[in-house]
């Protein structure tokens, strides 16, 4: 399967990217690491993930508290957002029906 990943979803990597840079320098990159590491391997199991929204398959990452939304088309997994989990589930939902 093939990954395609919405400009909106790589802003939102690169936010968290920032955030965890300002924790401690070398962070961000190892939170930029693991969260692609998580969606490469949509590759193998794109499409298993339950939807919880009734549209989009959500995963959740190995090592920060991140939800990555993806949706299946054929032979290709469109990653459309990458949230932090600890906001408010409104906030969640807004962003999603934005996608």
């Amino acid at each position: 399967m093939q990954i395609r990943i919405t400009d909106s979803a790589e802003a939102d990597l690169l936010n968290g990217f920032a955030f965890y840079e300002r924790q401690q320098q070398g962070i961000g990159e190892y939170f930029l690491d693991s969260l692609y590491a998580d969606i490469d391997s949509l590759a193998l199991f794109g499409g298993i993930h339950p939807k919880p929204d009734g549209r989009l398959h959500r995963t959740l990452s190995k090592r920060f508290p991140f939800a990555i939304y993806y949706d299946v088309q054929g032979d290709i997994a469109t990653v459309v957002a990458v949230l932090d989990c600890r906001q408010n589930p409104a906030s969640i939902v807004d962003r999603l029906l934005r996608s």
